[in-house]
């Protein structure tokens, strides 16, 4: 993962299914707040973690708060789900079939990574080195029936939509 220092950070707790949807809801609302850095840049979020841990239930919650209507799968196989949500484009990637890094390079997604696009990708670290730095790192971690995220962000936009997630989920939480 990244090298230089977040310059935001922040840990959730996931009790459930539900908790992670509203996450995945949070993390949406925080980008569609941020579509007009996100039109002039992109966003890479990072989603590293075991199986099970809830990557692709995330990237779900956040497509479902985004207006996307339709199946949302699980990239395993195909590498890459693509969406066009709030008039940006939405490529969900899976890497855990990567053996090495240049594999990124050899599948030709380089180019979907610029202005307009929101590159959501699981294992990152199967494409170490070949990948940009994330916008946003996500770590999930199984703990008993529910999960924890670690989160950093590692630019301004990032660290603008990670801090807009910190607060709503405090705000919610002490209200709750």
């Amino acid at each position: 993962m990244p090298q230089s220092q977040p310059l935001a950070a922040a840990h959730f707790e996931l009790a459930d299914e539900a908790a992670t949807a509203r996450l995945g809801a949070l993390l949406a609302h925080a980008l569609q707040k941020q579509r007009a850095s996100i039109e002039a840049s992109g966003f890479v979020i990072g989603l590293s973690g075991d199986l099970g841990a809830g990557k692709t239930a995330l990237v779900r919650a956040m497509l479902r708060a985004l207006g996307e209507t339709g199946p949302v799968k699980s990239p395993t196989f195909a590498l890459l789900e693509p969406y066009v949500v709030s008039r940006l484009n939405f490529y969900h990637f899976d890497f855990y079939r990567f053996a090495d890094p240049e594999e990124f390079a050899a599948a030709g997604f380089r180019e979907l990574f610029g202005p307009g696009a929101v590159c959501a990708i699981e294992w990152p670290e199967r494409a170490r080195g070949a990948l940009p730095t994330p916008d946003l790192a996500l770590t999930l971690k199984v703990k008993g029936e529910g999960r924890g995220v670690d989160a950093a962000a590692y630019s301004a936009t990032g660290a603008a939509c990670l801090n807009e997630i910190a607060a709503a989920w405090k705000t919610r939480s002490d209200a709750g």
